[in-house]
């Protein structure tokens, strides 16, 4: 490959020099700048004069940023190093997976998901099951989601890092996030550029819903987004969920339906109450399920969708579920007595479907603690939309304590005044009373002794609720 497609693919100009820096070109992996090697292409959002010199004394093959600054075209002219300079990044992001796929993964069949909220469950059940059945299966889904958002080279250079330790891949199954941007700034259709990058068999939309205030302000806009991700899996297969009507408005030529009540049609798996049925067959009962919540029961049924949909047999998707342990924080329990449930709900459908399902466990005339953590540093509308969630979801029987866990978050999570202040307001003004701490460990230690054995908590929230676990550990 020359430089010049490189550049041509990113829509970018470039610097420096016009031909690769390293005297062998380029050897097919993108990266990043500190792991990078000689002919490896490296992406950055940034990059100043000091990157370009480190880039140049590494001998790497050439380096794609959106922002150059501080000097870092002067640079490149003057050590005449080729600096490819993009107004998406996300172009280079897309190019590198494809290029990655089309390289190092040429047979594998690729399967993307999306959408609002059950992305991972889905994704990590969807590699259990293929993993179950004996496949080499790549998944850039992980309990703390550190790898699904694609706005740098982290899944190309793993799956690199896949191929050349177990060998050619037979499926990538990659977690797509439905929204994304950079310092506030969309990346308009990320989730389309990268289905597209990926040629997906099988695509999966898990559902429509408000996230990510800021970089969207409305559900219409979370809509538009995810509106072209149909059009973007082409030929291949869209597992829909067929019970959101904003899935449901979607244009897709080649749909597949999931539902938790009963579906009249062919291509369709459902969910009536007790099995899991797929054209007239029953393929799970109830007691079979790994967790019984009507939106975990949804992840299974995509799932499912997805696996019939790539033609897997119908005995190694019932083993991969039963056998199927969950992701951390996906209403993992921590406790028995009191039963203590540790959910990652941070958006206001997670939020209300997450209490929903736990109030139902809740034995007659006992209490359910709901301990939330409240989100940091991510603005006063999503915050909003939070506790507008909780205070729809409170009951007679529920107790609310919040944490802004200062003892356990960094600056880029820590919660800010009027995040707080949202909060207390809409809690008050709706008559909801609460307990507030400051720092996490004091709240998880106040709650668990105000908790009879008989009771429930319910641990929900990101960043802030993530530590939760090992401070339990230690106070129980």
């Amino acid at each position: 490959m020359e430089i010049q497609e490189v550049v041509d693919a990113v829509n970018g100009k470039l610097v420096g020099n016009d031909e690769f820096f390293s005297i062998d070109g380029f050897t097919g992996n993108f990266t990043f700048l500190n792991d990078s090697h000689t002919g490896d292409i490296v992406i950055r959002h940034w990059i100043n004069d000091i990157g370009i010199e480190m880039a140049f004394n590494k001998n790497i093959a050439c380096l794609i940023t959106q922002n150059p600054k501080d000097g870092a075209i002067e640079m490149a002219e003057k050590l005449n190093f080729p600096l490819i300079i993009t107004d998406s990044i996300e172009l280079a992001n897309a190019f590198a997976l494809s290029y990655t796929v089309e390289k190092f993964s040429p047979n594998s069949t690729n399967i993307v998901i999306t959408g609002t909220n059950g992305k991972s469950t889905t994704s990590h059940l969807i590699y259990h099951i293929l993993k179950t059945a004996g496949f080499n299966v790549f998944t850039n889904t992980d309990s703390e989601s550190e790898f699904n958002t694609l706005i740098d080279p982290m899944v190309s250079k793993l799956i690199v890092d896949e191929v050349n330790t177990n060998g050619e891949l037979d499926y990538l199954v990659i977690e797509v996030s439905e929204v994304q941007g950079w310092l506030g700034k969309l990346m308009k259709n990320h989730a389309a550029l990268m289905c597209e990058a990926l040629n997906p068999e099988v695509g999966v939309i898990t559902n429509i819903a408000m996230d990510h205030i800021g970089l969207v302000n409305s559900i219409d806009d979370v809509f538009d987004e995810i509106s072209t991700v149909p059009n973007a899996i082409g030929d291949g297969i869209c597992v829909l969920n067929h019970d959101d009507d904003l899935v449901m408005k979607l244009d897709a030529k080649n749909p597949f339906y999931t539902s938790m009540s009963e579906l009249d049609k062919l291509n369709s798996v459902y969910y009536n109450g007790n099995e899991i049925v797929y054209q007239s067959d029953v393929f799970l009962k109830r007691q079979d399920l790994p967790f019984t919540g009507n939106h975990f029961i949804q992840n299974i049924l995509s799932a499912i969708g997805a696996c019939i949909s790539l033609g897997l047999d119908k005995e190694n998707i019932i083993e991969g579920v039963k056998s199927y342990k969950a992701l951390n924080r996906r209403f993992a329990k921590l406790n028995d007595q009191p039963l203590i449930y540790d959910d990652f709900a941070h958006n206001p459908d997670g939020i209300k479907a997450t209490i929903s399902e736990t109030i139902k466990l809740l034995p007659e005339n006992q209490t359910l603690y709901v301990v939330c953590s409240i989100r940091g540093s991510r603005g006063v509308e999503i915050n909003q939309l939070n506790v507008e969630a909780i205070v729809e979801s409170m009951d007679d029987n529920i107790e609310l304590i919040l944490s802004s866990s200062n003892d356990v978050v960094n600056d880029l999570n820590f919660v800010e005044p009027e995040e707080k202040k949202v909060f207390f307001d809409t809690l008050n003004e709706n008559n909801v009373d609460f307990i507030h701490y400051d720092n996490l460990n004091e709240c998880l230690s106040e709650t668990y002794e105000k908790a009879d054995k008989n009771d429930i908590i319910l641990l929900i929230g990101a960043q802030g609720m993530d530590p939760a676990e090992s401070l339990l550990k230690d106070i129980i």
